[in-house]
């Protein structure tokens, strides 16, 4: 297995440093975060999802797009995926998201699951999602480039079970699942094995980051209140030692790319704390 950086992790360096950074802590890809920045947070600090410093604008022309291949490939490291916010489920920006990875040598791309949570019913969000995932397994044979669904809280592919459930009906050359452990401590916890062993050949890629349930008070009828909150590697309810060696049983050799919002530590010693955590597990 291979280490990557979801530049979204990274949100105060500059393209040029994240991918000295990363070189320098011994990891071998980039997931090339794929939004632009809000034009009212221009002047704020960086932020994971706001000023994050570390993106590529989605309307910048080739020219300037190939910016980011030349800085990658130069550093020594692989252009893993370009990474962008699709779960509307538009098609035009999905597209442009295919030919971006294209044009830059990226294997994947991100594609949407519809959000669960504005009274619409899962019946009907799942319709929609599978027949927007027909059209992105259309784009990925047209530019060579795979798509993967994440397993992500508040959407409709929160687990293995029901991120498979939509991939199913693609060929798992060209849409697969992004599987994202620290995700499902929000929602869609299932026994990793088991949801590794159901993906099967559409198991694309893993994300490494972990969160943690606390409790913040009682209501009032005396049971506990609790919230979910990003966790270190280290400190959170995800059990890495359990999850590597269950990508281990299933053959997985792809990525694990990190993506640590706990903002534990800065930028730089975060990939270096990565690196040697993962390491010492593998």
């Amino acid at each position: 297995m291979k280490l990557s950086v979801f530049t979204v992790a990274t949100p105060d360096l500059t393209p040029e440093e994240l991918v000295q950074a990363a070189r320098e802590a011994g990891l071998h890809g980039v997931e090339w975060r794929y939004k632009e920045i809000p034009a009212d947070a221009a002047g704020e600090a960086p932020s994971y999802w706001r000023n994050n410093l570390c993106s590529i604008d989605p309307s910048l022309p080739d020219e300037e797009l190939l910016r980011f291949k030349h800085l990658t490939e130069a550093a020594g490291l692989e252009m893993v995926s370009v990474t962008p916010y699709l779960n509307h489920l538009g098609l035009e920006e999905t597209e442009q998201a295919f030919h971006a990875a294209r044009l830059l040598g990226a294997k994947m791309i991100r594609v949407g699951a519809a959000g669960y949570g504005d009274g619409t019913p899962y019946p009907v969000l799942y319709d929609k999602t599978v027949r927007y995932l027909k059209e992105a397994e259309r784009l990925a044979k047209q530019y060579g480039v795979k798509g993967v669904v994440e397993t992500h809280h508040f959407t409709i592919a929160p687990s293995a079970g029901l991120a498979h459930r939509l991939v199913s009906h693609c060929d798992p050359d060209l849409i697969g699942v992004l599987f994202d452990p620290g995700n499902m401590v929000y929602e869609g916890y299932e026994q990793f094995k088991m949801g590794l062993e159901l993906l099967g050949p559409y198991l694309a890629h893993v994300h490494i980051k972990n969160a943690a349930w606390k409790e913040t008070g009682k209501l009032k009828d005396g049971t506990a209140e609790w919230r979910c909150e990003w966790a270190s590697l280290h400190n959170g309810i995800v059990d890495f030692g359990r999850l590597l060696a269950d990508l281990k049983s299933v053959h997985y050799d792809g990525y694990l790319g990190i993506e640590d919002f706990s903002g534990t530590w800065n930028s730089r010693a975060m990939l270096r704390q990565f690196a040697e955590f993962i390491h010492e597990r593998i």
